[in-house]
């Protein structure tokens, strides 16, 4: 009889540490998924098993946490603010350039950041770790940017490239905590082009300007260089062909 007893303790024990073991794994993949959201589904949908998946998300993370990740010095974010500018204004001449600039301007702000700079898949699944939402976006872009370069991607396609590069180019240049610091727009960055001259720099602070120094639709300034261009809607439509 003792030893029924035991028996069943000991079932009963094995059955709570299975489901606490259960309940952990759980818990641990709802962590994972919102953490990582899209691109938790890619992982398991790549894998085809979510335990694999799962553990390449882990390392990821662990990888990512190797490295002295840190928003950019303010000068810093509008050189590079004003370079993402003249590419895009470069779009509705020469798009396949465009794009390439995009590209290669991104890399740079990843280095600059801190990132490790190796091949792009190992690229794309460090940013994934603090940009899930977005860097699904980055592999579109960077995909039709290949295809560029052997003339098989439409100007329609590379139009959705630079909006999809700048989706991310805006989360890498944000600032710390989302605020500029110092004298934000007070002087022009170094090595601005001769289209940007005595053009007052967007202050990041402004609502109504994205992280990268631009506004969220039309130009900074107007044809007058007077201020917001609220007259002139199809501003930034122009800029990039559309």
């Amino acid at each position: 009889m003792a030893t029924l007893i035991w028996v069943v303790i000991a079932i009963a024990v094995v059955v709570v540490i299975a489901l606490v073991a259960m309940g952990a794994r759980k818990r641990n993949s709802a962590m994972l998924r919102e953490r990582f959201g899209p691109e938790y589904d890619r992982a398991v949908e790549n894998r085809g098993d979510q335990r694999a998946a799962e553990a390449d998300l882990r390392a990821r993370q662990k990888q990512r946490a190797q490295f002295d990740v840190k928003p950019l010095p303010e000068a810093t974010r509008l050189n590079f603010a004003y370079e993402w500018r003249d590419v895009q204004e470069h779009f509705v001449d020469q798009p396949e350039q465009a794009t390439t600039d995009a590209d290669i301007l991104i890399t740079r702000v990843m280095e600059a950041r801190g990132y490790p700079m190796k091949d792009f898949d190992a690229q794309a699944e460090l940013i994934s770790v603090d940009y899930p939402d977005t860097v699904e976006n980055y592999r579109f872009a960077h995909a039709v940017r290949q295809r560029s370069e052997t003339q098989q991607a439409s100007t329609e396609e590379l139009r959705e490239a630079l909006l999809r590069y700048r989706s991310l180019f805006d989360e890498l240049l944000r600032p710390e905590n989302g605020v500029a610091d110092g004298t934000t727009g007070q002087a022009e960055p170094a090595g601005a082009s001769s289209r940007q001259r005595g053009t007052a720099v967007p202050d990041p602070r402004d609502p109504g300007i994205s992280p990268t120094g631009q506004t969220d639709g039309p130009a900074a300034t107007g044809s007058d260089g007077a201020g917001p261009a609220a007259e002139d809607p199809d501003y930034y439509d122009q800029r990039t062909g559309r």
